[in-house]
């Protein structure tokens, strides 16, 4: 006989976790629509061929990785819950790992014509070392049988391999120019700090129930692919900012977030870069205050909300 089909109850929940995260994500949801990139037009074309090179083809390889996070990621994660609101959860960020594809998509056809969007398309399907990581991470969502490494992969996507492309638009952003297409990267950074910590945090709650000895062959084996991907992202830098002579500081950069990333799955740092080695222009830019947008044209990421009082018979009295 077949169990009842059981519906999900947000009145009794396992793990208090689900439910604020659920909350966070929802309070903090948004649409590449909303933000108008049209106005970054000026920017655009005061930059050089090089650096338009590189814009583009960052963003083509943050699609990349966001379309694996949505199509992949998230429901080979789904296989191993421990709860219903977990898998809520996962269904939410499955959704944005979505919008933020798409984002991408909105600035190329802001920002480049139909051949040049084509050309990013082509070269993020078949750039190398683009596609080492991506193949990596999906070999291990698809075929991977221990839950634990496919939240390390996971979370090492989030936290790590994003970043070499969000260094750009934050650079721009230091620099006051570009602060549309920022605001999208930063709205994506707000949601991806989530994912990390949520998935990392899940991924804590079984590894620290494993035996000691379980433990330590895990890390040993998260720590050689972390170190296997960032040889590679090493060469996808080059590749990506030679031309610009920005490499040396973009390879801090993803050693300070491949520091995060560790952290999100409670371990210790492999790398000895900190905050202070990266390039503060852009440490300002990743914070995730709320940008001084127009309330009713521009969604930023923050809601503005005015305030608010009863009136009474005195303001009457004219």
């Amino acid at each position: 006989m077949t169990e009842n089909y059981k519906a999900i109850n947000w009145n009794a929940i396992d793990d208090q976790i689900d439910k604020a995260t659920w909350e966070k994500l929802t309070e903090q949801f948004w649409l590449d629509t909303r933000i108008p990139l049209s106005n970054d037009l000026s920017d655009w074309r005061e930059l050089d061929d090089d650096h338009k090179w590189v814009v583009g083809h960052v963003f083509g390889g943050l699609t990349l990785l966001d379309t694996l996070q949505s199509q992949e990621g998230m429901a080979s994660l789904r296989k191993d819950v421990k709860t219903m609101h977990e898998t809520a959860v996962l269904n939410n960020i499955q959704f944005m790992e979505s919008v933020h594809a798409k984002s991408y998509s909105s600035i190329f056809s802001t920002l480049n014509t139909p051949e040049e969007i084509d050309e990013i398309f082509d070269w993020s399907d078949s750039e190398e070392f683009l596609q080492n990581k991506a193949l990596k991470i999906e070999a291990l969502y698809t075929q991977e049988s221990d839950p634990l490494k496919k939240k390390i992969a996971s979370v090492f996507l989030e936290t790590f391999l994003f970043y070499s492309g969000f260094y750009t638009p934050l650079y721009y952003l230091g620099h006051n120019k570009l602060a549309n297409v920022a605001e999208i990267i930063k709205l994506i950074l707000r949601d991806e700090s989530v994912h990390g910590t949520y998935i990392g945090y899940k991924f804590q709650v079984t590894f620290n129930q494993l035996p000691k000895a379980k433990q330590q062959e895990l890390k040993d084996w998260m720590y050689n692919f972390l170190y296997e991907l960032y040889s590679n992202e090493e060469n996808y830098t080059h590749i990506l900012y030679d031309q610009t002579g920005w490499t040396d500081e973009v390879l801090t950069f993803i050693r300070y977030n491949a520091n995060k990333a560790l952290m999100n799955l409670g371990q210790d740092p492999l790398f000895p870069d900190t905050a202070a080695d990266v390039n503060p222009v852009v440490m300002n830019g990743i914070s995730t205050s709320t940008s001084n947008h127009d309330f009713f044209s521009q969604v930023g990421n923050g809601y503005l909300l005015g305030n608010v009082e009863s009136m009474n018979d005195s303001d009457y009295d004219i």
